[in-house]
């Protein structure tokens, strides 16, 4: 049987959006490829915008666990890449993502900021490490 914890280090800044510290133990992890705003056409989501982006990569991590049987409530890590990152992009990326780990704990997070990514329309490019049985 597959557990995460989520232990709070004594010290380091609690954030509802993300968990600074996450144990887990299962006998699968999965590991998603970086997934952008494009739907299964390969046509892009939301064009010029972060959030809508966002959530269209976010949806394409979930599809990618579903096929490895794990869920949003599985991921463990997830690292999110922006394109020319302003720290006014942290709050619209941490609300389009929020609905996606409602109800459960968030994963430990990082955001980098990047020069560009594989196409100049993608904005946000987004990976996830998941444990499950």
């Amino acid at each position: 049987m597959s557990t995460i914890e989520h232990p709070h280090p004594r010290g380091l800044l609690s954030n509802a959006g993300f968990s600074q510290t996450v144990v887990a133990s299962g006998s699968r992890t999965i590991y998603t490829a970086g997934q952008v705003s494009i739907d299964e056409d390969g046509a892009l989501v939301g064009a010029g915008d972060l959030a809508e982006q966002t959530a269209q990569a976010m949806r394409n991590v979930g599809l990618a666990l579903t096929a490895a049987g794990a869920s949003y409530s599985d991921i463990v890590k997830i690292t999110t890449y922006v394109v020319n990152y302003k720290p006014e992009h942290r709050a619209i990326i941490g609300k389009a993502r929020a609905p996606f780990f409602a109800g459960v704990k968030p994963p430990a997070s990082t955001l980098v900021g990047v020069a560009a990514l594989a196409l100049s329309e993608w904005l946000v490019e987004i990976e996830a490490i998941a444990v499950v049985d």
